[in-house]
């Protein structure tokens, strides 16, 4: 077969076309493409979900791109068009260097992070000579052939080639909730609408059940999903935590707008020149900026990420850390979570309770012979014990989640039997008859004493499946669902899956940290409230399948608030239970709801979850669907994410309520003192500079130590919260520099050159010392800081002493050598204004906590 590498364009109505002719177009055959081909083709892939590090050009830039820093831009430009060079190449160059360590965070901390996604990305197997091979779904390229399976995410459009039983969710571009039938030999009408293609599987699309092969016909931005996508263009919903950004900004732009506007205005009234005015005015406004908030946040969230991926967390949108953080319930299923994730079957009883050697024979062969989807139940039979040599499967009817049933046609010697395994009531409602004591009877003569050993297992806490089997004389060819009936059943498989002996604790800290934990589980009410309590949830109320579906969404809503585990669910019921349970927090806006899975089934309950949580070892869609993957399927380690949510959106709000309160505080000052100082009380560079000195140990804000009250309960934006902290703790700010301003003045009759430079000094280092209060709603010695912000604190502060001194830059900033006197005046005031802030802060908290 000869490969043409040029073929990458995405190939016409192929499910109105034979297969091998489709298969034929895109130079591609049975063996699939060869490593050489299908690398040259990737370089024309247009790709849409390809996780991308950002780009270095577009953060340098953003770091330039608010429009008040582009006036300030401006302004400089002409101010030094008029002459005044020296000062315009200052403030050019602070702005530079602001800019400049910005990007360095963020670009860094966005490399960090696609190196963590590429960790927990979702693979496609592909045939590459002849071989399958695991690649990220983003490498598909035209004209690779993909293996399906159970699980499977479809990773372009494909034109299928060969399929067995193959069921394919299409709901996500459909809205069709039920699963489609496909087949290969297929071929419908060019005009044929999405939904009737069932010679197509589509990306964005998983398999359910069965297997398939298909060959990659269009990728990226031109599949179908890819043009809804491009055409809708609309904006993705935002999370919580960026909403909670959005109105902190633009409560700072009222603010900033309100103020620049009075003190150009009230300089301009008393004479002063007019760029001078409005370069100090914008200066200012630069200076109530958090410039530093969006490198602050990607750095706060990245290093939150890099300590949940210690912690075996990977989080694939930094934003969803926040959520994490605030979640208030958590729901999730019970094998691996809370047990230990490896069922054993311990019995394989007869229908008169006896342990079966040959009831446990037919489990193996329905076991061994099915090459459907793997799942722990059936290992747990094969590890007791194999089928038999010889034995051969002649046809299966692969599980769904609607028939709860797995069948296979197996022939041993010249015997053809169906053996079906699967949940009782389900395997019960397809028989007739039973096996009793080498004699069949009528099901109905046992049926209650079957139901008695299946409810006693239950409550004992084993999973209990049912197994049945039809005898034919020959080999009745393909088999559907339809065949299944008239069975006699054999026997029941007890298997138990050990509760983990940390599990109770998880829940317990779980609990006490205000998250709530929900169990769903397929389970019968018996073996669900046996679990339950095991691990210390309520249980004197349950909620099953059948009562969910009685119920009406409101009616629902209502139920499930005080309901933690939920047994005898099916995949829909798991996504209507999500959306009732948020229904209940909705008076509490930044709460959210989370689901950890990891199965088939549960991919639509991830895509509606706030917090969608899967693991590795999931299946890809299930991967795909989550926003959070567990390296370790444990509740510790969603514990663990828990607290480093919260300690991470803990440390954003610590800088935010640290910048603008200080910010804050200065922006009053200026406003009261252009009011009766004859001149300017700082230069436009110097406070830029003074900004961009205090930013540097705001960086290490994001990796700060936490008190742990902080992390104890969810926590969400509360505007009016950091609202009152700006204008309470800015007030104290304020108050410290009017009265620093009045010693200057009248007190010591400062120079202009003496009153800039002292101010200088002790406004910035002030707002360093009072960092270390601010940051806790402790004494400010009874909490530990970390060492990198000590350090850049300490560093800061004595390069900021140093300045007038012994650099070379003073003169041309407009600074000079302090006398003695002044700076012990100046030491004075602000060791007054520390300890002030620590007395108001005292005061604050305590009414605070009592409201």
């Amino acid at each position: 077969m000869i490969y043409s590498a040029r073929v990458v364009q995405a190939v016409r109505t192929p499910w109105a076309r034979p297969a091998d002719d489709v298969l034929a177009e895109v130079g591609s055959g049975t063996m699939g493409l060869t490593p050489d081909v299908a690398a040259e083709r990737l370089v024309a892939n247009p790709r849409v979900s390809a996780h991308r590090s950002p780009s270095w050009a577009r953060s340098l830039l953003k770091q330039f791109s608010s429009p008040i820093e582009l006036i300030l831009v401006a302004a400089t430009i002409v101010s030094m068009a008029v002459g005044d060079v020296t000062d315009g190449l200052i403030i050019v160059a602070i702005i530079v260097a602001s800019g400049l360590l910005g990007f360095a965070q963020e670009f860094r901390a966005g490399r960090e992070v696609a190196a963590l996604m590429a960790r927990v990305q979702v693979t496609a197997s592909v045939i590459r000579d002849g071989r399958a091979v695991a690649i990220p779904v983003a490498d598909v390229v035209i004209g690779d052939v993909v293996a399906l399976s159970a699980g499977s995410v479809i990773p372009a459009d494909c034109r299928l080639l060969e399929t067995d039983e193959l069921l394919v969710d299409e709901s996500s571009l459909t809205g069709e909730s039920f699963p489609v039938e496909k087949d290969a030999s297929a071929v419908v009408a060019e005009q044929a609408p999405l939904a009737t293609r069932i010679g197509m599987v589509l990306f964005g699309s998983h398999v359910v059940s069965g297997t398939a092969r298909a060959v990659a016909v269009t990728t990226g931005r031109d599949t179908e999903l890819g043009q809804v996508t491009r055409d809708l263009r609309g904006p993705a919903p935002t999370t919580a935590y960026e909403r909670g950004v959005d109105r902190f900004g633009f409560l700072l732009v009222r603010l900033m707008l309100v103020l620049t506007v009075f003190i150009f205005a009230v300089n301009a009234a008393f004479g002063r020149p007019l760029l001078e005015s409005l370069l100090f005015s914008l200066a200012l406004a630069v200076g109530l900026t958090p410039q530093m908030l969006p490198a602050i946040v990607t750095l706060s969230l990245s290093s939150g990420a890099r300590e949940m991926a210690r912690r075996q967390v990977i989080v694939k949108r930094l934003e969803v850390i926040e959520d994490l953080g605030s979640m208030r319930i958590l729901c999730t299923d019970k094998t691996g979570t809370l047990t230990e994730g490896a069922p054993r079957l311990d019995h394989a009883f007869d229908l008169a309770g006896e342990d079966s050697d040959h009831v446990l024979e037919l489990a193996a062969l329905n076991a061994g012979l099915q090459d459907g989807f793997a799942n722990p139940m059936d290992a747990a039979i094969l590890a007791r014990l194999a089928p038999p040599p010889g034995a051969v499967a002649l046809d299966q009817i692969p599980y769904d989640f609607t028939r709860r049933r797995l069948s296979v046609l197996a022939q041993v010697g010249e015997q053809l039997t169906l053996i079906t395994k699967g949940a009782v009531p389900e395997v019960l409602s397809v028989c007739t008859r039973a096996e009793v004591g080498g004699r069949s009877v009528e099901l109905d003569q046992i049926r209650t004493s079957v139901t008695t050993l299946f409810e006693r297992l239950s409550a004992e806490g084993f999973r209990v499946l049912a197994l049945a089997t039809h005898t034919f004389e020959d080999n009745p060819g393909d088999l559907d669902p339809e065949d299944e009936r008239d069975l006699t059943l054999r026997g029941l498989l007890a298997f138990h899956d050990p509760v983990k002996p940390t599990a109770s604790d998880a829940v317990a800290r779980l609990r006490v940290l205000g998250v709530s934990l929900r169990l769903f589980t397929g389970d019968n009410a018996l073996a669900a409230r046996a679990a339950g309590d095991q691990v210390g949830l309520r249980t004197e109320r349950l909620l099953t399948g059948r009562d969910i579906e009685l119920l009406d969404d409101a009616a629902l809503a209502a139920a499930a608030a005080n309901v933690e585990v939920f047994a005898e669910v099916e995949p829909h019921h798991k996504r209507r239970l999500l959306l009732a349970l948020r229904t209940g927090l909705q008076g509490e806006e930044d709460a959210g709801v989370g689901f950890l899975g990891d199965g088939i089934n549960d991919a639509p309950a991830l895509h509606v979850a706030d917090v969608g949580i899967s693991v590795d070892t999931a299946v890809d869609v299930a991967k795909e669907a989550s926003a959070v993957v567990l390296l370790d399927k444990d509740l510790h380690v969603v514990l663990d994410g828990v607290q480093l949510g919260r300690k991470t959106f803990a440390n954003t709000l610590k800088y935010i309520r640290l910048t603008t309160s200080a910010n804050v505080g200065n922006m009053l000052s200026m406003a009261v003192a252009s009011l009766f100082l004859p001149f300017l009380p700082l230069l436009p560079r110097q406070i830029l500079l003074l900004n961009f000195l205090t930013d540097i140990p705001s960086m290490a804000i994001a990796g700060d130590d936490v008190d742990p009250e902080q992390t104890r309960q969810p926590a969400g934006w509360d505007l009016r919260e950091i609202r009152r902290f700006m204008m309470v703790f800015g007030a104290v700010s304020t108050l410290f520099d009017l009265i620093t301003f009045a010693v200057l003045i009248w007190g010591v009759h400062a120079s202009t050159t003496a009153f800039r430079s002292a101010w200088f000094i002790e406004s910035t280092v002030t707002e360093l010392v009072v960092l270390f209060s601010l940051r806790t709603s402790r004494p400010m010695f009874a909490s530990r800081p970390s060492r990198l912000l000590l350090m850049l604190a300490v560093a800061v502060a004595a390069i900021v002493v140093a300045i007038p001194f012994v650099t070379p830059v003073a003169r041309p900033l407009g600074l000079d050598r302090p006398s003695a006197p002044l700076l012990l005046i100046i030491a004075a005031i602000g060791a007054a204004y520390v300890l002030a802030n620590e007395a108001v802060k005292r005061v604050y908290y305590r009414r605070r906590w009592a409201s």
